[in-house]
Formats: C-alpha cells, sequence, structure tokens
C-alpha cells in the first residue's frame, strides 16, 4: 500500500508555506480558490447518479408494467395458458413476448460492445469509458426482466441455463459497478495516477479552506475517516470494509454539514449556495480519500470480480444464441402475418 502513504503524505503539503507557489495566509489561500474548475468537477460528478436511477428506472418500467398487466396469464400452468385470451399476444412466440425477445437480443449483444470500447482506443469517438460503462449497467439490469416477460417467466432446459447465466451477470455486474466507483478517475472514466490524484486533493483542500475560514489541516482532521489499511483482508472483508468506509464518509459529510450551517465564532453561516458547493468539494475529497486508501484491494477483488463475471457472461451468450438459432430454423418464429 505504498502509493496511499505516499498520496497522504501529499496532502499536509497544501498547508505548509514553503511548496510551489500556494501562500502560507488565509487570504493568499482565499485567491487560490476561486480558479472554478473544481467546483465544475465536483458539480457535474454528482448529476450522475440520479441520472443513472432515472434511466434504469425507465428501462425497468416497461417489462414491469407488461408483467403486472398480464400476471393472471403468467401464474396459470402451462396448459391453461393454450386457452387464455393474453397467449396470443404474451407467448414467446408472438407479438408481444416476440418483440420483448428481440429488444432483450439487441440489448444483449450492444452490451458485448462494451469490453471492445475498453479495449479499442480507437472507437474513442464513440464516447467517454465512464458514459459506455452507465449505459452498460443501465442495459444490464434491464435485461434480465426484459428477457423474463419474452420468456413468459417460465425458465426450462436451454432458457433456463441461459437465463441463469444472464441472472448471475446482472447481479455479479453490480459488485463490478460498486467496485468501478471505487477506483479514482477522472470524467471520461479513465483512471487517474497518483500524481493527478495529489494534485486534485490538494487544490479540493485548499478550496474548502477559503470557503470555510478553515486552515488546511483543521480540513483535513474534520474530513479524516478510519485510516486502517485494507491489506490481508480477503475479497468478502474488504467488500464489507468498503461498505462500512461508504458509511463513514455519509456520516462524515453530515456532520460538517450541521457545523458549516451554525454561526462561529467571528463568521457568519455559510449561505445554502456556499453550503451546497462546499459539501460537493469535501464529497469529492472524502472519495478520493476512501479511494486512494483502498486502491490496491480495490484492483484486487476487482480482478477475482472478472474472473468469476466472464464465464457466466460467456455462458449466457452461448445459451442465447443457440436459442435464437433454434427458435428461427425449428420453431415458429415470424416477424409477419402468416410467417
Amino acid at each position: 500500500m505504498q502509493p496511499v502513504r505516499a498520496a497522504d503524505r501529499a496532502i499536509p503539503q497544501a498547508s505548509a508555506p514553503s511548496p510551489g507557489p500556494a501562500p502560507a495566509s488565509p487570504r493568499g489561500n482565499l485567491r487560490l480558490v476561486e480558479k472554478p474548475a473544481p467546483p465544475r468537477a465536483a458539480s457535474a460528478g454528482r448529476t450522475r447518479p440520479s441520472a443513472d436511477a432515472v434511466a434504469i428506472a425507465v428501462s425497468c418500467l416497461l417489462p414491469l408494467a407488461l408483467t403486472a398487466w398480464g400476471w393472471r396469464y403468467y401464474t396459470l400452468s402451462r396448459a391453461a395458458r393454450l386457452r387464455d385470451p393474453l397467449h396470443a399476444l404474451l407467448k414467446p412466440s408472438a407479438s408481444i413476448g416476440l418483440w420483448c425477445g428481440v429488444l432483450g437480443l439487441a440489448l444483449f449483444l450492444f452490451m458485448w460492445l462494451y469490453p471492445f470500447r475498453k479495449a479499442a482506443r480507437w472507437l474513442a469517438w464513440t464516447g467517454a469509458l465512464g458514459s459506455w460503462m452507465r449505459v452498460h449497467v443501465v442495459a444490464g439490469l434491464a435485461l434480465p426482466l426484459i428477457v423474463a416477460v419474452h420468456a413468459g417467466w417460465r425458465f426450462d432446459g436451454l432458457i433456463g441455463l441461459g437465463y441463469l447465466s444472464m441472472f448471475v451477470v446482472s447481479l455479479s455486474g453490480l459488485v463490478g459497478r460498486y467496485l468501478y466507483v471505487h477506483i479514482p478517475r477522472s470524467r471520461n472514466g479513465l483512471e487517474l495516477t497518483m500524481e493527478e490524484v495529489g494534485g486534485e486533493r490538494r487544490a479540493l483542500i485548499t478550496a474548502i479552506a477559503a470557503s470555510t475560514g478553515l486552515v488546511p489541516a483543521d480540513v483535513e482532521r474534520r474530513l479524516a475517516i478510519d485510516p486502517r489499511p485494507y491489506a490481508g483482508l480477503d475479497p468478502l472483508r474488504t467488500l464489507w470494509r468498503m461498505f462500512l468506509d461508504d458509511l463513514a464518509r455519509h456520516r462524515t459529510l453530515r456532520e460538517l454539514q450541521r457545523e458549516l450551517a451554525r454561526p462561529r465564532a467571528g463568521r457568519p453561516p455559510l449561505s445554502r449556495e456556499q453550503l451546497r458547493a462546499t459539501l460537493r468539494l469535501a464529497r469529492r475529497e472524502l472519495t478520493l480519500s476512501q479511494q486512494v486508501r483502498m486502491l490496491e484491494a480495490t484492483r484486487r477483488v476487482f480482478g477475482y470480480w472478472h474472473i468469476a463475471h466472464r464465464p457466466f457472461a460467456i455462458t449466457a451468450l452461448i445459451a442465447v444464441l443457440v436459442h435464437v438459432v433454434v427458435a428461427i430454423v425449428v420453431g415458429g418464429v415470424g416477424f409477419v402475418p402468416g410467417s
């Protein structure tokens, strides 16, 4: 964990009077803060989770609505379904069921483009890796629901194997996404170097100190979280520690918010806009501090995750392709009347 110690040593240098052009007085720090880049970066990062949540909700709404509408049909036995009026709409090879299958196949094949985007730098024109990752996650969460509607919520034979693999891939994708966001990255999704992380943290500490009237050392002390290293933890204990650190990070942010909202000696409380901007900066600093401390452990668990994730993804791909070929060649699938 040597990179963690190196980065942690870099932060106090922001408050020392000697390094670089940074002045020692609070007034000098105030002039340093007025650079607009850090607040914009923090603000941009803050909007993404809510946008992702909306995209996930919207993409899951259609299959959930269809499931609620056809719930009576889906609870019938196979023989009873043949006599139900909804059978002509919801069976896998007709109308709604078939088009859900087409949509599911398109999403599934689209998800396989993400590994190619990561491997091929010449595809950078298609968008940032971070954007690809978010779309990949949204599609992966909606896919099991769409495929379940296509299958009529019955999973037998090869369909059952493919769906089980797909479901495991979707669940493991949540873990992968959780690990992905615990690696320090720039706005375009590329991993930051330790020098870039250290520079951004120094700028954040300086900006928070100037906006709150605190000295940088006090800012660091108020934003300090559990310093215990992650070395020696197995993957499950590492994930558990990450979760506990996330909770501690949110508690620290709430305590800072309560403190800054109160009047202090010689300083009025921050305005609502000032408080919001300062908390964005503090949230980014807490995130970077945690990410640096757990970086090696996160990379190690991420490697184990790839080993477990890929076999299920490949199994699901094979099962889906075999199912599509069999459905087209053998069994009653058509897109035009009379086919």
